[in-house]
């Protein structure tokens, strides 16, 4: 284990030498093949032509209550998979991952409906994230200004299929940062809208630390991740290479990218 409970401080994410591993079919498909690929992920038994891809190798750590936890490395090395993983959405290959409460895992790509209105968005994600419609109906106004997709014309109102990326970006973290979580998983939602939105979302991170959550950040802005989190997990091609303070791991890490 990378680390053990002690004092007052309370587990809340335990990752016990997790390995994830992808099957995927080798073989070219043409159109639809993402979809096609998908469909055979995570299958235990192996396929013909099937090839597996060992995302998170070993990887062991403890998160406490009241942590913001950046996670940083070189594209592909296993950041997203670590995340969905303690989400519970990808089954552990070897080792376990251990959560106290429900994780909530928010990225770019969260699904919302698109045929709905940004409106009707807020209420049906607040109602997935548990939420009573009486508690969605009385910050339904703090999401929408959190948001900032009305400073522009009345969008809230129009279809989720009319806003740009950024903007659908905002709405989600808008939504997700309106409920307290035990657990909140951000997969570079930071990345979007301007400054003065990063600045909201990162005031509201801290917020939520208060609020004896944990917040686990992936972002390939060092500033956000800075600005954010006391701790960083650096991955490369799926291996926890290092744990610990922001400015340390951070240092280390630009040292090796030769930023």
């Amino acid at each position: 284990m990378a680390e053990q409970y002690t004092g007052t401080r309370v587990p809340t994410v335990i990752a016990d030498d997790l390995h994830i591993v992808y099957r995927v079919n080798g073989a070219k498909t043409g159109k639809g093949s993402a979809t096609a690929a998908l469909s055979r992920i995570l299958r235990r038994g192996e396929e013909r032509g099937a090839r597996s891809v060992h995302a998170v190798r070993g990887v062991s750590f403890v998160a406490y209550r009241g942590e913001a936890i950046g996670l940083i490395g070189s594209n592909g090395s296993g950041k997203s998979t670590l995340l969905r993983a303690v989400a519970g959405l990808l089954p552990a290959e070897r080792g376990r991952v251990y959560t106290d409460g429900q994780p909530s895992l928010l990225g770019v790509n969260a699904a919302l409906m698109n045929d709905l209105t940004g409106e009707r968005n807020v209420i049906l994600g607040g109602l997935a994230m548990g939420m009573s419609r009486e508690e969605v109906d009385a910050r339904y106004q703090e999401i929408v200004d959190f948001s900032g997709i009305n400073e522009k014309g009345d969008f809230i109102t129009l279809p989720m299929r009319t806003y740009s990326s950024g903007m659908s970006a905002r709405l989600r973290f808008s939504i997700a940062a309106a409920k307290n979580h035990d657990v909140l998983l951000i997969d570079e939602a930071l990345a979007t809208g301007d400054r003065k939105f990063q600045t909201r979302s990162e005031e509201r991170i801290r917020e939520l630390r208060k609020e004896a959550g944990t917040v686990f950040l992936v972002s390939h802005s060092n500033k956000s991740i800075r600005d954010t989190c006391d701790r960083v997990l650096w991955l490369e091609r799926g291996e926890l290479r290092m744990d610990g303070p922001t400015d340390e791991v951070i240092r280390e890490y630009e040292k090796f990218t030769g930023r």
